[in-house]
């Protein structure tokens, strides 16, 4: 080889593609901070100077899209797989570009000006063309190229027998993804017989399998390889989807990778045939343009939010289906006229105000034994709702409908500022998650009644005994993966009795399968998700199923072996007198 070669034609491919690929992401990037909104986009600006947003931005950047953590705590196979091609990947460009600096470049020939410049594109990438290395930059380049060669080893596997590597569904593809997919899979191989054997068509290979790969990126899943650092810097602005196609939405649908961990993970994917309406597929919709379907997952979408949990780059997907439903005009009219008259019979003021909501109405021994425990602490309470009142507003926003859910709201907000409360205690989950992400309730604590009973328990003010029965504790969505409440009732249930583990439990705790997110889902349907929550409950043989949620209550009623009750209902029948 001439020791003078500082250009071979087989690098024009790969410049090619790089020059089209950061093209496309400057554009995209262009026009996803225009589709902001004016606020959000200062939001954005303010937290990239922020220190402490800062610091999350770096330690997200290489935490999700390096060495992918989150899909580590989950399946560490599938961690290694991924972080192996990420990392390995990144490791071999950065050692490359630390050798044009070092090291003598283009075999001994020093490249000043722009033709350095124009080098810089190629150099680290075929750099064992080019340059005599040293021993230990060659060991490591052939390390990092290994280590990427055995994740793609892995991911081969995983498609073809993915229970293997602990899948049961992946993601179904089209032509696209099939085809760069392939092209990822052979390019760092080409890239190994290239540098061993000095074969010319195995480089020409290797720089057209990267234009391949480049020009594909922005048309397939791939393309959250770019986008996913974007996603993260926005994300850690404290930004929200308003619409379901632009902005912020926009970055979240191209940083799905469609790996197809929420697929296992949805409760409705208990039956095959709903698989397909994962949070997987409907970021597929939006991203392809499918506006129909991506509206009927939308609403099929129980809004348990376990996909979000288990998402290895935590796309907010439910949040974005809700404003997919918000962004279609449903022909409903709706006059809430009825809310000027309503008044509260609480009008004097007491330290705790007690609001049950339609589900607890609904289930009255929730509120007899509320009442009976706040009586027994000593509290003084009042109860909002006793004689029926207004919903909180949570069905209406799950519908779409955020004018007439603002409506109850502010007429909500009303009733419980006259009261002259400093305390809300809900017994309902969803009513807890509405007023603590909608309500403005400045000088107000909002406590779920799991965590309100916690505090009377620690404080000595409600005496309980504890009996030999053995509970097991099922968490309410909207409660646990939405806030954390994890920790409080399970104390307060080992204050009373045994605490036994269900099957999962806490942030992969499995929806009651009553949810009213869902529009769609048939009563067959709700039955298979709910028979196979119990059947996950019922792991370790409890004496009774307890839950913090009205609507949980009733849903395994239905379908339990054993008794199942309110957390309430425990504490008030083992209170001491």
């Amino acid at each position: 080889m001439n020791s003078q070669i500082i250009f071979h034609p087989f690098v024009l491919p790969f410049v090619l593609g790089m020059a089209f690929v950061l093209t496309y992401c400057v554009v995209g990037l262009i026009r996803v901070i225009a589709q902001l909104p004016k606020d959000d986009r200062k939001k954005f600006w303010r937290s990239l100077v922020t220190p402490k947003t800062a610091w999350a931005n770096i330690r997200d950047l290489f935490g999700d899209c390096l060495f992918h953590v989150k899909i580590w705590k989950r399946n560490p196979v599938l961690g290694y797989m991924h972080s192996a091609i990420a990392f390995g990947w990144f490791m071999i460009i950065v050692i490359g570009h630390i050798m044009l600096f070092t090291l003598k470049p283009l075999q001994g020939v020093e490249v000043e000006g722009m033709a350095r410049t124009f080098t810089n594109f190629y150099y680290p990438i075929f750099y064992k063309f080019f340059a005599t290395e040293t021993p230990v930059f060659a060991f490591l380049m052939d390390f990092f190229l290994l280590m990427i060669i055995s994740g793609i080893l892995i991911a081969v596997v995983k498609k073809i027998h993915s229970k293997i590597v602990g899948v049961k569904r992946v993601t179904k593809f089209g032509f696209a993804d099939n085809m760069i997919r392939f092209a990822l899979w052979t390019i760092f191989p080409f890239r190994l017989i290239a540098e061993k054997t000095n074969i010319m068509a195995f480089w020409w290979l290797y720089s057209i399998d990267l234009l391949i790969f480049m020009c594909m990126l922005p048309f397939t899943r791939y393309m959250h390889i770019p986008t996913e650092a974007l996603f993260i810097l926005l994300r850690h602005a404290g930004i929200k989807p308003s619409d379901p196609r632009k902005g912020y939405a926009l970055a979240q649908i191209y940083s799905c990778p469609s790996c197809g961990l929420c697929i296992d993970a949805c409760p409705m994917s208990v039956n095959d045939k709903n698989s397909g309406n994962t949070s997987a597929y409907f970021m597929k919709k939006l991203r392809n343009g499918d506006k129909e379907e991506a509206q009927r997952i939308a609403e099929t979408c129980m809004q348990c939010g376990k996909c979000v949990e288990v998402c290895p780059v935590s796309i907010e997907s439910c949040d974005i289906k809700m404003s997919q439903r918000a962004a279609v005009p449903y022909e409903i009219h709706s006059d809430h006229s009825y809310l000027d008259v309503i008044s509260t019979e609480a009008e004097k003021s007491s330290k705790v105000l007690y609001f049950a909501g339609c589900m607890t109405q609904l289930t009255p021994k929730i509120m007899r034994a509320m009442k009976k425990i706040m009586t027994a602490a000593g509290e003084e309470y009042q109860f909002l709702d006793e004689n029926g009142g207004i919903c909180c507003g949570r069905p209406m926003l799950l519908s779409g409908k955020t004018a007439e859910a603002q409506a109850m709201i502010e007429k909500n907000t009303e009733l419980i500022k006259q009261s002259g409360t400093t305390k809300l205690v809900l017994s309902c989950p969803i009513c807890y998650k509405v007023f603590k992400e909608e309500y403005h309730l400045e000088g107000i604590e909002i406590q779920h009644h799991t965590q309100y009973i916690d505090e009377l328990v620690k404080s000595g003010k409600l005496k309980v005994n504890k009996n030999d029965v053995n509970y097991v504790y099922h968490d309410p969505c909207e409660l646990g993966r939405a806030f954390g409440v994890y920790d409080e009732p399970r104390e307060v249930l080992e204050n009373v009795g045994n605490l036994c583990k269900a099957k999962s439990e806490k942030e992969l705790s499995i929806c009651c399968g009553g949810s009213l997110g869902s529009f769609n889902l048939t009563q067959k349907e709700r039955d298979e998700i709910t028979e196979n929550s119990v059947n996950d409950l019922m792991f370790n043989n409890p004496d009774e199923i307890v839950t913090a949620c009205p609507l949980c209550l009733k849903t395994f009623a239905r379908k339990s072996p054993v008794k199942v009750k309110d957390i309430a209902e425990v504490v008030e029948s083992q209170i001491i007198n």
